[in-house]
């Protein structure tokens, strides 16, 4: 499949990219690998077979209007749109795009427990993203309080936490009390007629290696463009 991968902004893209990059490519995919926005207006876009964003668009980097009505037309349309990680971000001056991923972090209310070891959890065996997977442990970061839109989300991975006093995003930093529960990970859903793979795993280069999390998102691409 033809891809368009988006990347750059406040995150360790310089380490997961790559790799991500990597195992696409030797899984067969031809990958267009961009940075500016570009991508979405220039015509880059609409060769693609699907769109893969590892890219954080918030506050400096928010998309423009014009970028924002091409993406929402190539998914509703009918394309694929594979979403890792805080891709999901849910932009201030653009809320709807909430309702195309189904849910994401939102600046400033989200958080996680410090980075670190934890196991995720096949909750839909039956998915057809769950295909050659089981329950497997990854170092990641595990997102809660997100703005997360469950109507519409078809989850198939998911994490238990047991709560408790942690360091608010990162250790050292000011502790605050994080509930327990089960968390989504992993989801798809529809835009218009599109299909549309999301993911909070893959915060750094070490996560994407994970050979786990590398045959979610392949399995990702494979539904979102089937």
């Amino acid at each position: 499949m033809k891809l368009l991968l988006m990347s750059g902004g406040s995150h360790p893209y310089e380490e997961s990219t790559p790799v991500l990059q990597g195992f696409l490519e030797r899984a067969g995919h031809q990958v267009t690998l961009r940075e500016d926005a570009d991508a979405l207006t220039d015509g880059s876009l609409e060769s693609a077979d699907a769109l893969v964003f590892n890219t954080l668009r918030s506050g400096d980097t928010e998309l423009n209007v014009s970028q924002q009505e091409a993406l929402k037309e190539y998914i509703s349309s009918g394309n694929g749109f594979v979403c890792i990680h805080i891709s999901g971000c849910v932009p201030d001056g653009w809320k709807e795009y909430g309702d195309i991923t189904g849910g994401g972090w939102v600046m400033g209310e989200s958080f996680h427990p410090p980075y670190g070891k934890f196991q995720v959890d096949v909750e839909n065996r039956d998915h057809a993203c769950t295909d050659g997977i089981s329950a497997f442990k990854t170092d990641d970061e595990l997102y809660m309080n997100i703005d997360y839109r469950g109507d519409g989300n078809d989850v198939f991975l998911s994490a238990e936490f047991e709560g408790g006093n942690f360091g608010k995003n990162r250790a050292g930093a000011e502790e605050m009390y994080m509930p327990g529960g089960t968390f989504p990970l992993a989801w798809t859903r529809s835009y218009g007629s599109g299909k549309v793979f999301v993911t909070l795993l893959g915060h750094d280069g070490e996560s994407h290696e994970n050979e786990g999390f590398q045959k979610l998102v392949l399995n990702g691409v494979d539904w979102a463009t089937g």
